[in-house]
């Protein structure tokens, strides 16, 4: 667990025995059954029937609407390695991304990067014909979301997420301009973009100063200043964070984290904002 959930949604779609279930274990699952299908399908002959599952403009503005939804689970044979790599990458972080927007907004993330992509391409596809396949650029986004969320959490060699997301972006980039894949190039950024404006248009994620500072330069100035009547303020000392919260965390080491309500998970999240902050 990277962080405390701050959402009252966060309860599993479901449980097989002991083991919860949520969304993106099903997505998982989905996705892996649609693979194992390709490879059938392609040892019988049948790998036609997968040319009808991928994304093609012009196909789509001939009426094939399917494709819009149905090219992400298409996984050929061929990329079965990193198929398997990327699903280990949505169970662990798209699991972290869902406990704390919630199931709900977790399925509003994903439908965004299922759709938003081969909406593009079809307006695209007016002007030039082009082809959509697979769901690598869908679970970068949610790899994107989590960066959002935790993005100073230390992954590989002690470096922060936020970096190794960044690196990431920036190679596909570079690939992708080196081959003239602009469609391509447009559908990984609009997956990047659709992922932190989402999870930031929820109030998640560190402060961004040039844009509080910019969103402060162009807001209009009040006519009247009110001045606040001044009243002695109370200097809250760092073990105040603290003190708040062990009740909490004794709660919690009790009864489970689902015991808190709605307003201790707040707190508690308010509680780790300002600790992260005195870390910097």
């Amino acid at each position: 667990m990277f962080g405390v959930t701050t959402s009252d949604d966060d309860q599993p779609v479901t449980w097989v025995g002991s083991y919860p279930v949520h969304v993106t274990t099903l997505l998982v699952g989905l996705h892996s059954i649609a693979a194992i299908l390709a490879c059938f399908l392609s040892a019988f002959g049948l790998a036609g029937i997968l040319n009808l599952m991928m994304f093609d403009s012009a196909e789509v503005l001939s009426g094939a609407v399917w494709q819009i939804g149905t090219y992400a689970f298409v996984h050929p044979p061929s990329g079965l390695l990193w198929f398997a790599i990327e699903m280990y990458m949505l169970f662990m972080f798209g699991r972290e991304v869902e406990r704390f927007i919630g199931r709900r907004a977790f399925i509003t993330l994903y439908l965004i990067l299922l759709l938003g992509p081969s909406l593009l391409l079809t307006l695209w596809g007016l002007g030039e014909r082009t082809g959509l396949a697979g769901s690598s650029a869908i679970h970068f986004g949610v790899f994107v979301a989590f960066a959002t969320i935790y993005p100073r959490v230390e992954m590989f060699l002690r470096i922060m997420v936020k970096w190794i997301a960044l690196a990431f972006g920036a190679i596909l980039t570079l690939q992708l301009l080196a081959s003239h894949a602009w469609s391509q190039l447009a559908v990984l950024w609009l997956s990047i973009a659709g992922a932190f404006l989402f999870i930031r248009m929820r109030g998640v994620g560190p402060e961004l100063e040039w844009w509080s500072n910019l969103k402060e330069k162009w807001q209009p100035k009040p006519k009247f200043q009110v001045v606040p009547r001044s009243s002695p303020r109370r200097v809250v000392e760092p073990e105040d964070v603290h003190v708040s919260i062990d009740p909490l965390l004794e709660k919690i080491s009790k009864s489970g984290i689902n015991s808190l309500t709605a307003n201790e998970r707040r707190a508690l999240d308010r509680a780790r904002n300002q600790l992260l902050k005195k870390s910097k």
